[in-house]
């Protein structure tokens, strides 16, 4: 265009710290300003170079991006990525970036406070003082308690090396099951999660959504835990078989769930809800202002590179920097 600079797409809300990062650099284009998306995507998509997407919610597979001809990079808000048909992208020559390591410490902090808010029953407790039950009696002993337990972390990425560090801190025994053994890690590495839920009695989940973890936590891995069990699910919703959850956690073959994630969220299975020996939250890993703020700043920094011809900040695996085109 005349002003020289590129045309960028924002698909999502105007989030201030995007369009205030990115409009004085790019000519930039929010998606959500527009009723007739169709229309409006058909006038610009011969010009859009790049596009940042706001939210995970946003779905961008090949159909989308063969819209835009000239596109060369996405930059999207999150860690996960699995909204994004990142393979397609890096066989046509797109690179894709996330937002990972900002959010580490929040998530990290969430995973813990889920964990021990399952374990010891917290806002079961909160819900009985609030009902005015206290005057009649104590609130029940926990049966459960993190002093007995050892907990097998599903994924030992740099969010599930945090929250391992926060686990040593508490005294709490940790092993781990990944796809491949983890460099410099000294807990025990379990080739074979089934193995691994055997052994242990807490499983915390932080591995990528996606085809390749698709309920990974199924029937044989809850049956595995056995009646002492947790799942803590911090990753994707995808990543454990809700059904067969629900089943376990309703035979009590394990004892209690902690769920920041859920298949088809915001919509949660009304069993779940209703199921006072589990804890419910609504997607809060990374949702602090300034973590979510210095979010935004990467997806704006790592668009902002690109401008200037610099490489990307943090590009994913499938789209490795310089792209073949």
């Amino acid at each position: 265009m005349s002003s020289g600079k590129p045309d960028v797409l924002l698909v999502g809300n105007r989030k201030p710290t995007l369009v205030k990062g990115l409009e004085g650099a790019v000519n930039l284009h929010v998606l959500f300003d527009h009723p007739d998306r169709e229309a409006f995507l058909k006038s610009i998509g011969g010009s859009v170079r790049a596009i940042a997407v706001a939210y995970t919610a946003d779905k961008v597979d090949g159909a989308f991006m063969q819209r835009f001809p000239k596109l060369e990079q996405i930059s999207s808000f999150g860690v996960g990525y699995d909204h994004i048909d990142a393979k397609w992208a890096g066989q046509h020559g797109i690179v894709v970036t996330n937002t990972p390591d900002v959010l580490n410490e929040e998530v990290a902090d969430t995973a813990l406070g889920l964990l021990l808010c399952t374990v010891r029953e917290f806002p079961q407790a909160d819900r009985y003082l609030r009902a005015g039950k206290w005057p009649s009696g104590g609130y029940p002993l926990s049966k459960a308690t993190l002093r007995d337990r050892t907990v097998g972390i599903v994924g030992m990425g740099r969010i599930g090396k945090a929250i391992a560090r926060r686990l040593e801190a508490f005294g709490v025994p940790v092993v781990y099951h990944s796809r491949n053994p983890q460099p410099g890690v000294s807990y025990k590495y379990y080739p074979k999660l089934v193995d691994m839920a055997r052994e242990v009695d807490t499983l915390m989940v932080i591995v990528p959504g996606g085809a390749a973890t698709q309920n990974l936590i199924n029937a044989e891995v809850l049956k595995a835990l056995g009646p002492r069990g947790i799942v803590i699910n911090m990753a994707r919703g995808s990543v454990v078989d809700e059904k067969a959850l629900i089943e376990a956690l309703k035979n009590r073959t394990i004892f209690s769930a902690g769920l920041d994630v859920f298949v088809n969220e915001p919509h949660v299975p009304q069993e779940l809800i209703e199921m006072d020996h589990v804890v419910l939250l609504p997607h809060l890993g990374s949702a602090s202002e300034a973590t979510r703020q210095a979010m935004d700043q990467l997806v704006v920094d790592n668009l902002l590179a690109w401008v200037a011809g610099k490489p990307p900040l943090t590009p994913v695996p499938e789209t490795p920097y310089p792209p073949k085109r």
